[in-house]
């Protein structure tokens, strides 16, 4: 795809913040775009929403407070739009060289959170004494983001070669899915190896090096089977409990019976407002990954529907604001954010209805997590209005 920046000076920006000794003269920074906004704000309002409906039950029999899981996220996305308006008053440049110390930063919390203690069978977080919980993943994911645009955008003529536009996103890919297995965090792994894919594609990575991923990542599979042998378990009881979630319904299978149950008993316009059966210690983790399936229960096919129109809405903005942003690197990070959210709203999605093993993904926006609003809410800062005189 051709490129033309509209200012004319993105390459003496880029080695100016790269370390270069030209310097570019500032230019106003653009606001965000409006469209873009408005679909996250409704995202995280709607998702308060249904958090505070899903969670009040099991959050009174575990804690003793209806309000334990809403609370924190409340106060976790006022922060995390703070923190949006701040970072959209920031010249998002500055990113370039932010890129590898967040990156070093999540891969030190990686290797840190596999000394925690297991909650369900996992180590993905970190505790924080009189804070919470802070998961790196979710720090890792937006690191990976960063750095790839980063590399790209300052190497974009030299993509199609294996030591520039293969090689250094391996790596990088390698060392952070080593650490997700270990954890393990499958889910987390697929989807960070998809934004990866993604960005190197729109980046000018060439096709073959894709076909060439499919036989590695085979190959990976095969090794990390033999290196890590307490993964063969852990997957091979997923796959069970999804091509039968009825074999064992007290068991691996339970998760996946209830979501059903009550995705069926939403029918159409959904039983209202609050009134989910399920969400009264049937459905597990109602208030995390299987938010979705309450959402189905409370407000039926309608209401399943309009969330999954929001993130199509915020797919295809995205993608429009990506292809006019003001420059590569800008448009990157667009496409980095929205393939992020939109993937991951599909995986849990297709958790939920059985459509794809469980994987134990949350769905953006909706499900409790601080670190992973907070990393959304910081990820959407950068959008910008297209402009008709920019292409990609």
């Amino acid at each position: 795809m051709a490129y033309n920046s509209k200012t004319g000076g993105d390459d003496m920006k880029l080695t100016a913040l790269a370390g270069g000794r030209h310097k570019a003269p500032l230019q106003p920074l653009p606001a965000m775009d409006l469209p873009f906004l408005v679909l996250v704000l409704t995202l995280v309002g709607f998702g308060l929403v249904m958090l505070g409906s899903a969670s009040g039950a099991v959050a009174l029999y575990r804690r003793g407070d209806a309000f334990a899981y809403l609370r924190p996220q409340l106060l976790y996305a006022a922060m995390g739009i703070a923190g949006l308006w701040l970072a959209s008053r920031v010249d998002y440049h500055i990113f370039h060289k932010l890129a590898w110390p967040l990156l070093g930063v999540s891969l030190v919390l990686l290797a840190v959170v596999l000394f925690m203690p297991e909650y369900n069978g996992c180590k993905r977080w970190l505790v924080l004494p009189g804070v919470g919980t802070l998961q790196p993943s979710e720090i890792a994911k937006f690191a990976v983001v960063l750095v790839f645009s980063h590399i790209i955008s300052l190497n974009h003529d030299r993509m199609r070669s294996f030591a520039v536009g293969v090689l250094p996103f391996v790596l990088v890919l390698g060392v952070v899915a080593a650490l997700m297995l270990l954890e393990p965090h499958l889910s987390g792994t697929l989807l960070i190896l998809g934004i990866g894919a993604v960005l190197m594609f729109v980046g000018g990575t060439g096709l073959r090096w894709f076909v060439l991923a499919g036989v590695g990542g085979a190959a990976a599979i095969g090794a990390a089977v033999v290196v890590m042998p307490d993964l063969v378990p852990y997957a091979a009881d997923r796959l069970r409990s999804w091509q039968d979630p009825f074999a064992d319904p007290l068991g691996d299978g339970h998760q996946t019976i209830q979501s059903l149950y009550a995705i069926g008993s939403g029918g159409a316009t959904g039983l209202g407002l609050g009134n989910s059966r399920r969400k009264h210690r049937f459905v597990p983790e109602p208030q995390n990954d299987f938010i979705f399936s309450i959402v189905c229960e409370e407000l039926g096919f309608v209401g399943a529907c309009a969330v999954v129109l929001l993130f199509v809405l915020l797919l295809w903005r995205g993608i429009t604001i990506a292809a006019h942003a003001p420059d590569r690197f800008g448009a990157l990070l667009v496409v980095g954010f929205t393939v992020q959210v939109a993937l991951q709203a599909v995986l849990n999605v297709a958790v939920v209805t059985n459509t794809i093993p469980n994987t134990g993904i949350s769905l953006p926006f909706f499900s409790s997590g601080g670190t992973s609003l907070m990393m959304l809410l910081g990820g959407a800062s950068r959008p910008v209005p297209p402009d008709a005189n920019s292409r990609l």
